[in-house]
């Protein structure tokens, strides 16, 4: 029988179209300018005398920072205050996610607490204090005055704004994001912190400091005690005790076994595509010499700590085999690796600047763009917040955002702590949005389900749903067995997520190796969302899109009355493009079911994390083409990608899923309800929250279908033929699968 593969080059079918026309709509508003003035500028004023009394070298230029929050009816990128900003001499320098009460609601089913977004602006304190007369100035003709009305609350921001510090252990190291005024540069906001710093009794760390969009993230040390005064430096985001970082040691001590297990005795089936795993190093003994390609000391003065090199080893060994069976053969692996060591004693000395050293290791090899492949086992021992992106998250989904590499993300061990407390949440950096976060499955047959230490979401919006994806990560009925230290191919018994991301990332390297460079890395992580094994008793938050199937040839390959076709290409910021879905030259008869996986790349703003990505999608299917409404150009819409369960009320209200960077449906249809089937794609650009420049780049995309007709076992073939620029990707590697 005739393997069915994947079927390629699906983006030479689309083509651009015009935009549609707009529907335009009267906006009930909850505040007359009147109300506004009243409630706001007294709010103003009492922000001003905070202002006032600051001391002038917390004022870097004499900046000063508020906080204005915006009614929920307000969410949309077009409804940023630009021109309110612009005219009062302020700007806007981040923005985060508020749970508030509104003063007034405009609909009657409206809950009473809705999310909305909550603006850090900035401006002279002048600015600031002629904000009251200004106000009082406007009048309904004024188009700034809409603008004004739409405030909910106007407040300053204060040391209690800054300070993050419930739950954590306070030692004297801390981590401050600053933010970086419109005009200003990091080195001139660095200088003026440290300037101040100083006089409050902390010292800046020279050596250790990351810059991702308009935030600054340096470390500072001294006495907790003066923290109060260290956050009244305005330009100041956020203040946190330094985290220590996870995955340094593993859930349980792994167990060597005395079970010993054969290797593979064929070479790895390619040597094209470029892999790299960070981690703990490897010990100076084990038997992965002939799979291991390179192996880098990040710090070649520091030295190896056993804990770690077993670590560094294990997940070595889970992305070259997968889990071992003991006494078995180890399954070959599909490309060999290359380890760098990021984790080494200094580490083990307790060394409180631990976690930036890591991630400058992290960083650097990101950057060096050698790898398609990347997996990270590792990150602060962090719970993600809604409110503030870490710098770990910032740094690596800013380098990621070009979609040229596949990074898979351990979400963490802590899926047994508080709930209620959100302990168990995923851990930075698997709130990336351009990573592939994985959690742990407990099992590798068909009764699987979360394993209880794997971390939980919901992740921070947009990214809600987190984890992407679970693998197998091993549990105490079932352990996850790798290699052990030593010169003798034994084995040793482990479970955690360390496990799983790894897991998952050894299928992504199969389809490369298999399929060659036809298929791009962003198109390969949307063919293992859109291949996962999913039950409708899991939980999004606990398993995200479910559970990466171990057998790639269910990923690659089609069945009987089955094709899986991929788009791989680019979005242009504004426009809009028609995908078609390839179908027969004839009609499809019975039940039809479509399944699509979109996935993009995003650039990202950091120090909005209310409006974290820059790039969204919005996606509208029309399922046949003779169906149109009056005069309408284009076919009648139908609901594809719904209103996830998993996002909130304000969310679903604010269109926020058009923001997600992954999104998966399947529906059934009968065949004769399906002609000529679409999917328009309009790239939607912002920047800061607000409408985007024009010099926004094009973004990466790739798109996975699957059509599935039983009463036609020829599908495969069928689309083939009626589509001449389509294309079965046939494997690149002459050995055959084991199935």
């Amino acid at each position: 029988m005739t393997t069915r593969y994947l079927i390629g080059r699906a983006e030479l079918l689309t083509y651009p179209i015009e935009a549609p026309k707009k529907k335009v709509s009267d906006k009930v508003h909850p505040y007359t300018l009147g109300e506004a003035k009243r409630i706001i500028v007294p709010e103003i004023e009492a922000a001003n005398s905070i202002f006032q009394a600051l001391p002038p070298k917390a004022c870097a230029d004499d900046l000063a920072v508020a906080r204005l929050v915006l009614h929920p009816a307000y969410l949309a990128k077009s409804f940023f205050p630009k021109l309110l900003l612009d005219q009062a001499g302020l700007a806007s320098v981040g923005s985060r996610t508020r749970r508030i009460r509104p003063r007034r609601q405009t609909q009657k089913k409206a809950p009473t607490e809705m999310e909305t977004t909550e603006l850090f602006v900035a401006g002279t304190r002048a600015a600031l204090g002629n904000l009251p007369t200004f106000a009082r100035s406007l009048n309904e003709q004024m188009p700034v005055a809409e603008q004004f009305s739409r405030i909910e609350t106007f407040v300053a921001m204060t040391p209690a704004d800054r300070l993050h510090l419930e739950g954590a252990e306070i030692g004297h190291v801390f981590e401050v994001g600053l933010h970086l005024p419109p005009e200003g540069n990091a080195s001139d906001v660095r200088a003026m912190f440290a300037d101040y710093a100083k006089d409050c009794g902390f010292k800046v760390n020279g050596e250790f400091e990351f810059e991702a969009g308009r935030l600054l993230f340096i470390a500072v040390e001294g006495d907790a005690a003066n923290l109060e005064s260290l956050a009244q430096f305005t330009m100041t985001r956020v203040i946190r005790p330094m985290p220590h970082l996870r995955a340094a040691r593993p859930v349980t001590r792994s167990m060597p076994l005395a079970v010993s297990f054969s290797l593979p005795s064929g070479e790895p089936l390619s040597r094209e595509p470029k892999v790299a795993i960070l981690d703990g190093g490897l010990p100076t003994e084990h038997v992965l010499d002939g799979y291991v390609r390179r192996y880098f000391l990040a710090d070649d003065e520091a030295s190896d700590v056993p804990d770690f090199t077993e670590h560094g080893l294990g997940v070595t060994s889970a992305l070259l085999f997968g889990p071992i069976e003991p006494e078995g053969t180890a399954e070959r692996p599909y490309a060999p690796v290359d380890h760098h060591r990021v984790l080494d004693a200094r580490i083990e000395g307790e060394d409180p600047y631990e976690l930036y050293r890591t991630l400058g290791h992290v960083e650097t090899v990101l950057l060096s763009r050698q790898y398609q492949f990347i997996n990270l086992s590792l990150g602060p021992d962090l719970p993600v917040e809604d409110q503030d992106v870490h710098a770990w998250t910032a740094v690596i989904d800013s380098i990621l955002s070009d979609g040229e590499t596949l990074m898979t993300v351990a979400v963490g061990n802590n899926g047994a702590l508080d709930s209620a407390l959100g302990l168990n949440r995923i851990q930075v950096p698997s709130d990336s949005v351009n990573a592939l976060s994985v959690g742990a499955a407990d099992g590798s047959g068909d009764d699987w389900k979360r394993a209880n230490y794997s971390a939980t979401g919901p992740g921070r919006s947009p990214g809600r749903r987190k984890p992407d994806v679970v693998a197998f990560g091993g549990a105490p009925k079932e352990y996850f067995h790798v290699a052990a230290p030593g010169k003798r191919p034994n084995l040793a018994a482990n479970l955690g997520t360390s496990f799983a991301a790894p897991l998952a990332l050894r299928s992504a390297v199969g389809i490369r190796a298999i399929l060659g460079d036809p298929v791009h890395p962003l198109t390969i992580k949307t063919l293992l969302i859109h291949g996962c094994e999913m039950k409708e008793e899991h939980d999004v938050h606990h398993v995200g899109w479910g559970r990466v199937p171990a057998n790639i040839n269910r990923l690659i390959t089609c069945g009987e009355g089955e094709a899986r076709i991929i788009y791989q290409g680019e979005l242009r910021p504004g426009k809009f493009l028609r995908a078609p879905i390839p179908l027969p030259a004839f009609q499809l008869e019975g039940k039809v079911r479509l399944r699509a996986t979109f996935c993009y790349a995003s650039p990202v703003d950091p120090q909005d994390a209310a409006a974290y990505t820059k790039a969204g999608l919005g996606i509208t299917f029309r399922p046949n083409s003779s169906k149109l409404k009056g005069k309408a150009k284009n076919a009648s819409s139908a609901s594809f990608f719904p209103a996830a369960d998993f996002r909130t009320e304000a969310e679903l209200r604010a269109d926020l899923g058009k923001w997600e960077t992954v999104l998966h449906a399947e529906h059934n249809y009968y065949g004769s309800s399906l002609l000529e089937p679409v999917f328009d794609v309009h790239y939607n650009a912002r920047e800061a929250g607000g409408l985007a420049s024009s010099g926004t780049p094009s973004i990466r995309y790739a798109l996975v279908v699957t059509v599935q007709a039983p009463k036609h076992a020829q599908l495969h073939q069928d689309i083939l033929a009626a589509h001449a620029v389509l294309q079965a990707l046939e494997p690149q590697v002459s050995l055959p699968l084991r199935t």
